[in-house]
């Protein structure tokens, strides 16, 4: 895909958004903020921070309060080094503390990757934070159980986070390296500044804390049904998480479930459809059934 540069748009969006922080049982939560209208929490992934749903962020700004967050361990958030911090009650718990900072009781949460799993522990830990949950490119955390245990194909793609989880991978995090999925050069930029002010040790906190270690094993205990309305999204070419990861999702899910599955994007679908990503989000939070 050839590079695309918005820094005018880009600078633009930068210069009407807000930048706000919450506290979080001592850990300071940073979160960036446009619009008015239902709440909208976007949570980014690894390795990523809150910018990278600026043009989700500026579009549905026309009708909701648009936030992302950058997650603990990240760019202008606090950087605990201890893995501790790095727990799902935690994560969820940052969550809803910006939810709660915005004067909102609940929110439509909304992640990508790591930032998908921590929605999904949002709702699953705090469903009443919870109105609306979406999802991309992150199954289940049940079903990630069950991949790693069962699906060779899925063993492979996460050799990656296999070696995140060692003593002293920080020394291979190479953010120029790991920024090719980004496709504008404005953005690019700014993303690797944002990765060089973040904590290696707590980006590799969630591999280490809440990603499963071998010897795998699927779980056996019953989550509690998700009972609000669940969008997925999945780019098929994603080479690290894959489709069958989302089989059986319905058997979580008591709400609405839609599952939109791309092929031809990748695991960065802000990056590689963020007009189809766009449009997806504004159809689905316009639905009421």
């Amino acid at each position: 895909m050839s590079p695309i540069n918005k820094e005018a748009d880009l600078a633009a969006f930068e210069a009407k958004v807000s930048h706000h922080y919450t506290d979080n049982n001592g850990t300071k939560i940073h979160y960036a903020s446009i619009g008015d209208g239902p709440l909208v929490v976007f949570i980014h992934g690894f390795p990523d921070h809150w910018l990278t749903w600026w043009e989700q962020m500026n579009a549905l700004s026309a009708n909701y309060r648009t936030v992302a967050m950058d997650l603990r361990g990240y760019n202008l958030s606090d950087q605990p080094e201890d893995e501790a911090s790095y727990t799902p009650n935690r994560l969820a718990a940052d969550v809803c503390a910006v939810i709660e900072d915005c004067g909102e009781k609940d929110a439509i949460v909304i992640g990508h990757d790591w930032g998908g799993f921590v929605a999904w522990q949002t709702a699953l830990l705090r469903p009443e934070k919870v109105s609306r949950l979406g999802i991309v490119n992150l199954p289940h955390p049940w079903a990630i159980s069950r991949e790693l245990a069962n699906n060779p194909d899925q063993q492979k793609a996460s050799g990656y986070a296999r070696v995140f989880q060692q003593p002293g991978s920080e020394s291979k995090l190479d953010f120029d390296r790991l920024s090719t999925w980004i496709h504008d050069p404005a953005f690019r930029s700014r993303h690797i500044a944002a990765m060089e002010a973040s904590n290696r040790t707590g980006m590799l906190n969630y591999y280490r804390v809440c990603f499963p270690a071998e010897p795998y094993q699927e779980r056996k205990d019953t989550p509690p049904k998700i009972t609000v309305p669940v969008l997925i999204i999945h780019g098929m070419e994603d080479p690290y998480v894959l489709t069958a990861g989302h089989n059986g999702v319905w058997e979580w899910v008591a709400g609405s479930l839609t599952i939109r599955t791309w092929p031809g994007v990748g695991h960065f679908v802000q990056q590689d459809a963020p007009d189809r990503l766009t449009a997806a989000l504004s159809s689905w939070l316009g639905e009421t059934i």
